[in-house]
């Protein structure tokens, strides 16, 4: 499954909500060095019951709009 995320990085705490056709994600850590990339794939693996391995990012690694995949 593919999804798209407009991700809000230094938010007071981490959540995923859906709006729409599309998800937001709130999360605490700031855009450097791949830190917000990793706590999004944390977040939507949690939210979706699937293990780390199995989201990827596949558009979008360094704006705010990105298309996530999510394996079983």
């Amino acid at each position: 499954m593919i999804i798209e995320v407009l991700v809000k990085p230094k938010s007071k705490e981490s959540t995923l909500e859906k709006s729409g056709d599309f998800y937001i994600a709130k999360i605490k850590s700031i855009p450097h060095k791949g830190e917000a990339n990793e706590e999004l794939i944390g977040l939507i693996a949690e939210e979706f019951g699937v293990l780390k391995r199995n989201v990827s990012i596949k558009t979008g690694g360094r704006g705010k709009r990105k298309l996530v995949e999510i394996r079983d």
